[in-house]
């Protein structure tokens, strides 16, 4: 049951987190409780990559609770709005793999389209009968992906200006949800921001994404799937800056305004794969054979569709706000690599429950013949 409770300090807000037991959700709660003074009702349906021993060290906090309902009952999030009486909304909640979006797509138009969409609409109402005072404090801050904006070339960065693009029925879903945000926006007036990250990775990562895959599989002396030649680009983002990012723009963020967050550090895939390689070599166990792991690398079929590369340009909030990374991607990868090594107990049941490392996306693309 939600309690309506005063804030814990002056200044301090009372923020609804959707898909706070994922990874970024669950970055962005532990930042919350743990540096800030703010009060947070994570709403979560606990799907399958979603963990609540991700937020263990905050969850006895008394400025911390838990609702499980799902953002497409918009009764649920109309109560939950009317008993918790948040200011801010940091929307997270999403299904987020593009390989499983390859091969599920309906599930990503529910949760990530039709669930922001009825999330708006419980806001919305919240938001209309609140005083004004309170009306002008109000955000809901819709966290979205680079993806959006489809494919780069060799040169080039993403930046807020950027027309949208969508290649894969995971971007496609986030670009949707965007394109709402920005209608509740200007059709209703909400009080609305969107931000656009890169690639994230860190510590509590799901092991379907490529880091933590590639960190488990490695220690395994299993074969590193890579897809094609290695040579598409990403733009990585350590979580925990992602985290300080979000809550300066959910604090700070310019109502209707967008602000792209990146960590200014491309990398091929093969590149990051490789690195991983190198420091497991150095901070576990050799293998068996004692071959070094970049001898695990296996290049498999790409996968369809698969867009060569991102990278964002965050001069804006770099100069708005003074967000800049802590981490460089050589530190933050060690870091990864580290807290995977120190919490097996934390990947091992999923690896033995949800998810056991299989191959996912690779459905033959509609384009392909025969």
């Amino acid at each position: 049951m939600v309690e309506a409770r005063p804030a814990s300090a002056p200044g301090a807000r009372r923020i609804i987190v959707t898909g706070g037991a994922g990874f970024i959700g669950s970055a962005v709660i532990r930042h919350l409780i743990g540096e800030t003074g703010h009060r947070v009702l994570n709403i979560d349906k606990l799907t399958y990559a979603a963990n609540l021993r991700s937020l263990d060290g905050v969850a006895d906090d008394g400025r911390y609770e838990f609702l499980r309902a799902d953002i497409c009952d918009g009764p649920a999030m109309a109560a939950a709005f009317a008993a918790f009486r948040p200011d801010t909304v940091m929307h997270l909640a999403a299904e987020s793999h593009v390989d499983r979006s390859i091969d599920s797509p309906a599930a990503f138009v529910e949760t990530n389209i039709v669930g922001t969409a009825t999330l708006l609409d419980s806001a919305l109402g919240y938001w209309r009968a609140l005083d004004a005072p309170a009306r002008e404090r109000f955000r809901f801050h819709h966290v979205s992906t680079d993806e959006v904006f489809g494919s780069l070339d060799a040169t080039g960065l993403f930046d807020e200006t950027t027309a949208y693009d969508p290649r894969s029925p995971y971007s496609a879903s986030k670009a949707s949800s965007d394109h709402l945000v920005r209608a509740w926006r200007h059709t209703y007036g909400l009080p609305t921001v969107i931000s656009n990250c890169s690639n994230n990775y860190g510590p509590y990562h799901f092991p379907e994404k490529l880091i933590p895959l590639m960190i488990i599989k490695g220690l395994a002396g299993e074969p590193l799937p890579v897809y094609g030649s290695g040579r598409n680009v990403r733009d990585w983002l350590y979580v925990e800056d992602h985290a300080r990012a979000l809550v300066a723009v959910a604090e700070r963020g310019r109502p209707g305004e967008a602000y792209m967050i990146g960590g200014r550090a491309e990398r091929t895939n093969l590149a990051v794969v490789e690195a991983i390689c190198d420091l497991l070599d150095g901070m576990a166990p050799p293998l068996a054979d004692g071959r070094p792991r970049r001898g695990l690398i296996d290049f498999v079929s790409d996968r369809p569709g698969h867009d060569f590369r991102y990278a964002i340009d965050p001069a804006k909030i770099e100069r708005e706000m003074g967000w800049t990374p802590a981490h460089d991607f050589d530190s933050g990868l060690r870091a990864t690599v580290d807290w995977y090594l120190r919490n097996r107990d934390w990947w091992t049941p999923i690896l033995a429950g949800t998810y056991g490392g299989e191959r996912l996306g690779a459905a033959t693309s509609a384009t392909t013949k025969g």
